[in-house]
Parts: structure tokens; sequence; C-alpha cells
């Protein structure tokens, strides 16, 4: 089971904490050994977007570790103060200076070993115009043969590339896919 353990300090007064089950939870949670406040690690939520521009799809390669150098889809963590969809519009832009249309949430994939959901829309790109931000060293129009599929960044990317160009190929729509990664 993952255990971030990310508290050894308590963050309300500084004194050190312990992880231990609160009477009245079930899970152990970074307690403060001094004001007895309780402080929850829960996931993260990462969001993108796969854009379409035609029969191509938007990728970006990553100036920025982890996966320097590999290739993803516009995406990243979700910001306190947005909803998804603005998460994963903001995300888009960022990365890759793309203007989209917001489709539909296509795939949810929680990554439970690293304390992460990851939520992708697809997207219809405006322009084939791109002005990648300081994260991106390239973003690129890739129609499915040419995909660097041995250069995707992470698994829910490769995944969430590989159900859409299925969807596209059977030609019944775009349906919300779940699943577990690793």
């Amino acid at each position: 089971m993952f255990q971030a353990r990310r508290y050894q300090y308590c963050p309300t007064c500084g004194g050190p904490t312990e992880y231990r089950v609160p009477a009245d939870d079930n899970r152990e949670r970074a307690t403060c050994t001094v004001c007895g406040a309780i402080h929850y690690e829960n996931p993260l939520n990462v969001v993108g977007t796969l854009p379409v521009y035609g029969e191509q799809v938007l990728l970006c390669k990553r100036a920025i570790e982890p996966r320097l150098g590999k290739w993803t889809l516009p995406a990243g963590f979700m910001e306190l103060g947005e909803t998804l969809a603005e998460g994963a519009a903001r995300e888009t832009q960022e990365e890759a200076g793309a203007e989209i249309e917001l489709q539909n949430l296509y795939c949810v994939m929680n990554v439970v070993r690293v304390g992460q959901v990851h939520l992708f829309y697809r997207a219809r790109l405006l322009s084939p115009r791109f002005d990648p931000g300081p994260e991106t060293l390239e973003a690129r129009l890739f129609h499915e043969h040419e995909i660097p599929w041995d250069e995707i960044a992470f698994h829910t990317v490769r995944d969430t590339l590989l159900r859409f160009f299925e969807d596209r190929h059977r030609g019944e729509g775009y349906p919300l896919h779940t699943a577990d990664i690793g």
C-alpha cells in the first residue's frame, strides 16, 4: 500500500509528527505530538488533454524531469481554485501554447503507487500553431503511425493514446475510460 509520509513536522505549529490512527479513523495519519493537529495526505490530481487536429494528436516533449526528453500529452497538477476542465485547459495552454475547444472527459486513471489520479479530456485543436512554455522542448502533431511509442513518458499517456486510437477505429464514439495503472 502506498504511504506518502510527507509530514515530519506539523505545518500548524512546527512540532514533530507521529503516524498513528486517530480515535475516529481507520488509517494512520500524521498527528502532531505538540498541538494534536491531524494532517491528511490525499492523492494528487493530474489533469490534461488529448488534443486532436484532423487526424493528428498533439504531443509535447518534456523539458523537465521526470522523463526529460520524452513525449507526453499536455498535462500537470490541478491547482486549488480550479475545476478539472479549467486545469486541463490551463495545462494545455501552459505546456503547448495551444488553443483548444474542450470536449468530454475521456480517461480517469488511478496511479495508486504514486498517489495520483490522472484525468484526460479530449480536445479539438483550433489551430496547428503552438507556443510551448518552459516545461516543453517541442510541441508537435503526430499521425497514429508516427507516434514515438518507445519515447512516451508515462503509462497513463500511452494507455490514453491506445484507447483513443482503438475508439477512433471502431467509429462508435469516445466513451469514458477508467483504469488502474501499476
